[in-house]
């Protein structure tokens, strides 16, 4: 397998046609694709501003979607290429989330760290409260506890 440059628009629809309970991000500042020997896409990784508006200081950048066809070792593979991507960038932390029922192994595989169990929260449509007027799409994470995972330029 190599990595490959990946539009934003291919990489939303391999996550549209793959991806088990997630859509495609709405935006992205880069997406990296992976090719098999074949040139055959197995997956991709999109990486973004950081949803929370906490982690949004312009040196950390969140993984908001990773998706493979099943290929091994795929997504470890993804998330090294982002994080390598993203420090010749300048940015020195990278975040993501992943659902608390999976492993993580992945991202240990290539050095992140557990940071914080989050609980589950009510769907998107509920997230912003009483006073949002926006209505939201409930596809999501909503009622599933997370986990947050970061690495950062500094170990």
């Amino acid at each position: 397998m190599r990595v490959v440059p990946i539009t934003f628009k291919a990489a939303s629809e391999f996550v549209k046609r793959l991806h088990r309970h997630n859509k495609p991000p709405t935006g992205h500042k880069f997406s990296i694709g992976l090719a098999s020997d074949t040139g055959e896409i197995v997956g991709v990784a999109m990486a973004g501003r950081p949803v929370a508006r906490e982690f949004d200081n312009g040196t950390t950048i969140e993984v908001n979607r990773t998706c493979t066809d099943g290929t091994a070792n795929a997504n470890s593979m993804l998330y090294g290429a982002v994080w390598r991507a993203a420090k010749a960038m300048g940015y020195v932390r990278a975040i993501t989330y992943t659902q608390a029922d999976e492993t993580g192994a992945s991202l240990r595989a290539v050095g992140w760290r557990r940071v914080k169990d989050l609980p589950a929260r009510g769907n998107w449509a509920e997230s912003s409260g009483p006073a949002c007027k926006v209505k939201r799409d409930p596809i999501g994470n909503g009622g599933v506890s997370r986990v947050l995972w970061e690495i950062t330029a500094n170990g």
